[in-house]
């Protein structure tokens, strides 16, 4: 039987987890080139111009 992860684990993951995300959507901008989302019920795909900078926070 699997034990339970500890919550303070499953909460760095977590939050590893947003932040290798968040990086990889700064280079998609950075390099120029566009990522498509799950928006409204859709797939909206935006140009890097349209990709909000990574909060300075986040580095």
């Amino acid at each position: 039987m699997n034990k339970p992860i500890p919550e303070k684990l499953s909460s760095q993951i977590d939050a590893r987890v947003k932040l290798a995300i968040a990086k990889a959507i700064e280079r998609h901008r950075k390099l120029g080139e566009s990522i498509s989302i799950w928006q409204d019920g859709q797939v909206v795909t935006l140009t890097a111009d349209q990709i909000p900078p990574l909060d300075s926070t986040c580095k």
